[in-house]
């Protein structure tokens, strides 16, 4: 019997790309609610306790909601699309390539956590800095992103495509999250492994899909003897085996002359730059990827597909 799959929130932007990304799939069924019963709870708790997985693509509370509905029933297995468990002790992380275990991490759990757009970026290339001892601790990091305006949900897709909309957004790019609090920030310090948390300095493009996230960093602040081709080095051996993140040769990123935010657009995959002058003082760490494939609805179908190997 193939294993039952819920999308809790299936008529969202989240919930609608991992549904799209399943369509075809007669390995698993897919349970759904007609969108005119989505607000019946009693038919929502009932999926929520028939599936063998849940995905819930709401709101931080309708999600802790959902996991009060299935907490008795050990059968239902949950992933987690919104910010709520993402630094939970209790809740796997799912970035599956953030280190060697968490794949089997995954796996294994009741519970995970799928990742945030542009902590996906961040993570995966300050994560294996922090494990090869190049990255201090306390180093002060800072990362400026670009996201597609999907990452927004159905209001901000309104925004920016509805010019008669009452609050429409005319602005080809445009910088928010101005007093350095946005929710994203614990994540990124927590499975960045950071005592310091980042400055991180989120934008928007007129762009459906894709992002670009970037971390400067100073090399006379990082361990000693640190330069750009070791800290390349290092996101190559944090990365071997790896299918999904690929990490771009040296010679392949001198040869660019810019980085194209849409060129993941409706992949799952995600691309890791090193960028700086070799023998130089500096360097640019640039994460490349769909903010809604590996950064939020690929990253789900991911990590369901772990946690049905198990």
């Amino acid at each position: 019997m193939a294993p039952k799959i819920f999308i809790d929130g299936e008529h969202g932007t989240t919930g609608l790309q991992i549904r799209t990304r399943m369509a075809d799939r007669r390995d698993v069924e897919l349970l759904s609610i007609p969108e005119a019963e989505r607000r019946n709870a009693a038919m929502r708790e009932d999926m929520l306790n028939s599936a063998d997985i849940a995905i819930l693509c709401l709101p931080d509370d309708a999600s802790k909601e959902a996991v009060k509905m299935v907490a008795g029933n050990n059968n239902v297995r949950v992933i987690d699309t919104s910010t709520a468990f993402r630094i939970h002790p209790d809740w796997a992380y799912g970035f599956a390539e953030m280190d060697s275990n968490q794949g089997n991490k995954i796996k294994a759990a009741r519970f995970v956590a799928n990742p945030g757009c542009y902590p996906t970026g961040a993570i995966g290339v300050i994560r294996p800095l922090r494990a090869a001892g190049i990255l201090p601790t306390d180093y002060p990091v800072t990362v400026n992103a670009v996201s597609g305006y999907t990452g927004g949900g159905k209001q901000m897709i309104a925004q920016m495509e509805n010019p008669d909309h009452p609050d429409a957004i005319t602005a080809p790019h445009f910088l928010y999250g101005l007093p350095l609090t946005h929710k994203h920030v614990p994540e990124m310090t927590t499975h960045g492994l950071l005592e310091r948390a980042p400055i991180f300095s989120p934008s928007v493009g007129r762009f459906p899909q894709g992002m670009i996230v970037q971390v400067p960093l100073h090399l006379g602040d990082l361990a000693e003897g640190a330069t750009l081709e070791s800290i390349h080095a290092a996101l190559v051996e944090h990365y071997a085996g790896q299918d999904i993140v690929q990490v771009v040769s040296l010679d392949e990123s001198r040869a660019l002359p810019r980085v194209n935010a849409v060129e993941l657009a409706g992949k799952d995959t995600m691309k890791l730059f090193v960028f700086g002058t070799p023998g130089g003082a500096q360097v640019n760490l640039v994460a490349l990827l769909d903010n809604l494939g590996k950064g939020a609805s690929g990253a789900a179908v991911q990590n369901m597909d772990l946690m049905l190997s198990a």
